[in-house]
């Protein structure tokens, strides 16, 4: 079958609410890891990590930083509106979702709490592009944000984000703010992991991928070949492109932590060499894609019928990821953004 002739359903899985995660585990480490390769499944502890990584490995992260991306505000009709900031482009401009009774229109102004306001200035799809007018400083989009903004916990979890959320719903190596959504996997690592990991023999590489909230969106469509992927933002450094090729030199796996740093890796090497710089991605990975750069893959659950879910079973194959997702319900794993973790090892391509 070829990959966009799958249907949305063939990504279905049920899910019971309650294994839902709302809350992270008391530390970070303390999550479970089930590990599937060609041996089949098993059930580990994320701390056991380091056994499962070999001398000559290379972890990939991406260190993008949640951003305080949920403000709130009130258009000149009074009607009040919940935005939620997709992507800051420059100091002053942002492409925002806007949830209001009306939508606004193009030349209309938002009014803020603090006396900040944004005017509107197109709609494309489903985002508008709004200026963020001048305070007494300037223009600081990231800086207002930081002032009035909250953080966006995703929709599947039901509490408004406190104290905790606001340490736990960030990686400890997150450096460059942009993302409205965390790259889970990532939570899982504290300080003292990452030096026994790379006491152990790997080494870590870092890209900048920002997360935007497309990743929550469901696919609407039943075939695959009728979606639209929502475009994210990255950029891969020359050093991490060195690194991974010192990794390919010594004949250690590349490991992606995370579907983020899998899709910018994927992305940087859609032309048949992998090219650092920065660009947007579309890519949309699905079964039938062959993987140029990664080996291994680090990740947690993913929502059913999601693009996510798609990617895991394009990389460790369907059948596979179908098992797995099974034998998580089964021994009752917690699911998705504070859950338990997968480590995944590539399905061989087919020759």
């Amino acid at each position: 079958m070829r990959s966009m002739d799958f249907c949305t359903s063939d990504f279905d899985y049920i899910l019971p609410p309650h294994l839902i995660a709302q809350t992270p585990t008391a530390v970070r480490r303390a999550s479970r890891l089930l590990h599937l390769s060609a041996r089949g499944l098993r059930d580990q502890w994320f701390a056991q990590l380091p056994e499962l990584l070999w001398a000559g490995d290379l972890l990939v992260f991406n260190d993008t930083r949640v951003i305080k991306a949920r403000v709130f505000g009130q258009k000149a009709s009074g009607g009040r509106i919940e935005a939620l900031v997709e992507r800051v482009v420059s100091a002053s401009e942002a492409w925002v979702q806007i949830r209001a009774s009306h939508a606004p229109r193009a030349g209309g102004l938002i009014r803020f709490a603090d006396g900040r306001a944004w005017e509107v200035l197109e709609k494309v799809e489903d985002l508008y592009r709004v200026a963020l007018m001048d305070g007494e400083t300037g223009p600081d989009f990231h800086a207002w944000l930081e002032q009035v903004g909250s953080l966006p916990l995703p929709p599947y979890i039901d509490h408004a984000a406190g104290v905790v959320d606001a340490e736990r719903y960030q990686t400890v190596y997150a450096r460059n703010p942009g993302a409205v959504a965390a790259p889970t996997a990532g939570l899982h690592f504290d300080e003292a992991m990452l030096e026994t990991v790379r006491a152990g023999g790997v080494e870590t590489a870092s890209l900048t991928l920002h997360v935007g909230a497309g990743t929550f969106q469901p696919v609407r469509v039943e075939r695959l070949a009728d979606h639209h992927m929502h475009a994210e933002w990255f950029n891969l450094p020359a050093e991490t492109v060195e690194a991974i090729r010192r990794t390919w030199a010594r004949g250690g796996r590349v490991v992606a932590v995370g579907t983020t740093s899998l899709r910018a890796l994927e992305s940087a090497a859609a032309k048949g060499e992998l090219c650092a710089g920065s660009q947007e991605t579309r890519l949309f990975i699905t079964p039938g894609y062959r993987f140029q750069v990664v080996d291994c893959l680090l990740t947690n659950f993913h929502l059913p019928r999601s693009t996510l879910l798609m990617l895991v079973s394009a990389f460790a194959g369907m059948e596979a990821v179908r098992q797995a997702y099974a034998h998580a319900v089964a021994q009752a794993y917690r699911f998705f953004s504070y859950g338990d973790a997968m480590l995944l090892e590539r399905e061989k391509d087919e020759v």
